[in-house]
């Protein structure tokens, strides 16, 4: 009970630390420069326009909700968030770390931050099998879907992270151009989001995807190649969701059928 009680308020702290951590970025700001603009500073192509960073208050609302599920007493000994363990406050950690290392511009950094987050998520996405386990309503809206957002983010932010310092670091991408990269990056992240599509059936995974796709098709119009591809691959994770929605039901079927 007091490992539970003291998991529980490590998580909700590291929330707290998190968030609190991301508003005075932007509001003090830190070291004299907000996120944005010194990510304006990358002219890379696997960047999305400005509104589509819009979805950090929707994942700040999420975290912030299932911190305090977690934290409440008849949570104490929820054996799906004991899987969980400490991996939020690792996550927690690395994503307020990153804030200091990007605000500081140690970028190259920043890199070992962020895969320590995508890593972490990752962890806690399999552990608690979204997608896949049956669970209550209250779970999956309070646990299931705020880590699927942010997963989902974090997977597109994770590759638009490695663009910006190999961008930094004067890269010359082999002699490719940096469109072509850019679309290699795109097809890649959507077949990451298709395979989690098709296995899961994650609608709230993959619509973060396709937000942020249709995203860097809108702030690249003026590079089609670019901007078409970004339009394309929104569209096949949106189709393979449709189709990992269907093969989930129907696996839900034939179980209920089972157990009949």
């Amino acid at each position: 009970m007091k490992k539970d009680f003291l998991r529980q308020a490590i998580n909700l702290l590291a929330a707290v630390a998190t968030i609190t951590i991301n508003g005075l970025a932007n509001a003090l700001p830190i070291n004299g420069q907000t996120t944005g603009e010194i990510s304006d500073r990358f002219r890379v192509y696997f960047v999305p326009a400005g509104y589509v960073f819009s979805i950090w208050g929707l994942i700040y609302l999420a975290l912030s909700a299932f911190a305090v599920y977690q934290a409440l007493p008849a949570q104490r000994e929820n054996p799906h968030l004991r899987r969980i363990g400490y991996l939020f406050a690792l996550s927690c950690v690395a994503n307020s770390a990153w804030i200091f290392l990007w605000h500081y511009e140690f970028f190259e950094l920043t890199l070992v931050a962020m895969f320590l987050l995508l890593l972490s998520l990752i962890a806690i996405y399999l552990r608690l099998d979204i997608g896949r386990a049956r669970v209550s309503a209250a779970e999956k809206w309070l646990v299931h879907i705020p880590f699927s957002i942010y997963l989902g983010w974090i997977t597109v932010a994770t590759i638009a992270n490695v663009t910006a310092v190999l961008y930094y670091l004067n890269w010359d991408g082999w002699g490719i151009r940096p469109e072509v990269w850019a679309v290699i990056m795109l097809i890649v992240g959507a077949g990451i989001a298709s395979a989690v599509s098709i296995s899961r059936g994650d609608v709230a995974y993959a619509l973060v995807i396709v937000w942020a796709f249709v995203g860097i098709a809108v702030k690249h119009a003026r590079a089609p190649i670019v901007a078409v591809t970004a339009g394309l691959m929104a569209l096949i994770v949106a189709l393979t969701l449709l189709v990992g929605v269907l093969w989930s039901k129907r696996r839900a079927q034939n179980l209920t059928t089972g157990l009949a």
